[in-house]
């Protein structure tokens, strides 16, 4: 029961990491129409703004995460206004590709500006725990879950209930069209990538304590957040949230009764057989252009 319950606990943790990623994905996706393959990459960006203001202004955690979420808010904003949305005048997949160049770009800047040592940054909460039917439960861990969940609820209700929320989702159906109406399509991207590299940063801010603050270090993250968005369906904001936990909670479990490495690839194989027969995803559904 020990090892269940401390197994629940990390999925849960680990599953927030990759919701927040898969939802910055999918946020980016339906908006846009661009497939972001930098989104970890602009996360460590900004995890490494949070290291320098830690190491050498000596800010606390919590200074230091409402900084680079700021920093991260800014970094969205100046990738849509003079990255993507001029490529996008080119043709669709120029932004495709562009998204895969701020990989090489961002890593290319990342020892040019902060230097080659990783960083390290604590959790939100260190040390403090409470033994639960004998697994230990860290409170950093309650923390990071309630946060996590917290703002992705918060963020499906503005998008549900609001008059931003609403412009979002027809720009998700269909952008030109809603230009045509009144929409503010530019500013509805804008945000949606600003949102997206917040989430991408506070992913990174949960992985730091356990990977250290380095180039590669949400390289995991984005590519479980990839396949949590094909396995839920980028057709809703919810599935890709609901891929993330179901991955996370599988790797775990299989990790630790099998192995990691045959865990990873027994999960994997499982969810390329699944899209096979259900190639939308668990909650997608076939997009039906009619004329």
């Amino acid at each position: 029961m020990a090892d269940i319950l401390r197994i629940i606990f990390n999925s849960m943790q680990t599953g927030s990491t990759y919701a927040l990623a898969a939802l910055g994905i999918a946020l980016i996706w339906k908006t846009s129409r661009t497939t972001n393959f930098a989104q970890g990459s602009i996360g460590t960006l900004n995890a490494y703004v949070a290291g320098i203001l830690m190491l050498r202004l000596g800010w606390n955690i919590w200074l230091v995460a409402l900084a680079s979420m700021g920093t991260a808010f800014l970094t969205g904003i100046l990738i849509d206004a003079f990255i993507i949305r001029p490529a996008s005048r080119v043709s669709p997949i120029s932004k495709q590709i562009i998204t895969l160049g701020l990989i090489m770009v961002i890593v290319g800047l990342i020892p040019l500006l902060f230097g080659v040592d990783p960083y390290r940054l604590p959790s939100f909460i260190p040390g403090a725990s409470v033994n639960v039917a004998g697994a230990t439960l860290r409170y950093n861990t309650v923390f990071v879950v309630l946060l996590s969940l917290g703002l992705m609820g918060l963020l499906f209700w503005f998008i549900q209930k609001t008059r931003w929320g609403l412009a979002i989702r027809v720009t998700a159906m269909n952008e030109s069209t809603s230009r045509l109406m009144g929409v503010p399509t530019r500013t509805v991207t804008m945000f949606s990538w600003a949102s997206a590299a917040m989430m991408g940063t506070l992913a990174a801010l949960i992985v730091a304590p356990q990977a250290s603050v380095n180039p590669n270090m949400l390289l995991d993250v984005q590519v479980s957040a990839f396949f949590a968005g094909v396995l839920g369906g980028f057709s809703t904001f919810f599935g890709p949230v609901l891929g993330a936990f179901i991955i996370a909670f599988a790797r775990n479990f299989t990790a630790f009764y099998i192995s990691d490495i045959w865990g990873n690839v027994l999960v994997y194989s499982l969810i390329l057989v699944f899209l096979y027969l259900k190639p939308y995803g668990l909650v997608g559904k076939k997009s039906v252009m009619k004329v």
